[in-house]
């Protein structure tokens, strides 16, 4: 038996939320080792340091291109060790979406969608730039978005106007 959606007591079809993945690649890939070859004779425990951040931009039509970038910075004994950049970036469509849940789409479900891709690639850049494997943890995007959301919320609450797009 099919499932039926009760229509709008106003005699209009609700708006039907769709999102379609048109595209995924790697926008820019960098990867640099300033210390070679001294830095593969040093000893000592390498500390890791991720940053990400992710922007939207809207091209034509309802598409978006989302670009994923993950910096990872090793240092040993105070020195670069190596630096590897990802911009791992996809064209998504969307149709029937609210601002709001555009916003929440495209700073959650993207990124999750372009991860794999970008951490894949990171792995790949370290391996064979002669260092240790290195497996980058899973992101939970819909919890960065909370907080960024939270924190929007104090800001507001505190004086300021305008909440800052951070997509």
């Amino acid at each position: 038996m099919a499932e039926e959606t009760p229509a709008p007591s106003n005699g209009q079809a609700a708006p039907q939320m769709q999102m379609a993945l048109q595209k995924i690649y790697a926008r820019d890939v960098s990867f640099e080792v300033p210390n070679a070859p001294k830095v593969f004779q040093e000893e000592g425990q390498p500390q890791v340091q991720l940053n990400l951040s992710h922007k939207a931009t809207a091209i034509e039509g309802d598409n978006y291109e989302v670009v994923l970038t993950l910096t990872v910075t090793c240092t040993l004994n105070d020195h670069t060790a190596y630096l590897a950049e990802v911009h791992q970036a996809g064209v998504f469509s969307f149709t029937g979406f609210d601002q709001q849940n555009l916003s929440m789409v495209l700073a959650t479900y993207c990124p999750n969608v372009l991860f794999p891709f970008a951490r894949q690639i990171v792995s790949d850049l370290v391996l064979n730039g002669g260092f240790p494997p290195l497996l980058l943890q899973p992101i939970n995007f819909d919890a960065l978005y909370a907080e960024q959301q939270r924190q929007q919320q104090g800001q507001i609450g505190q004086g300021d106007t305008k909440p800052a797009l951070n997509a």
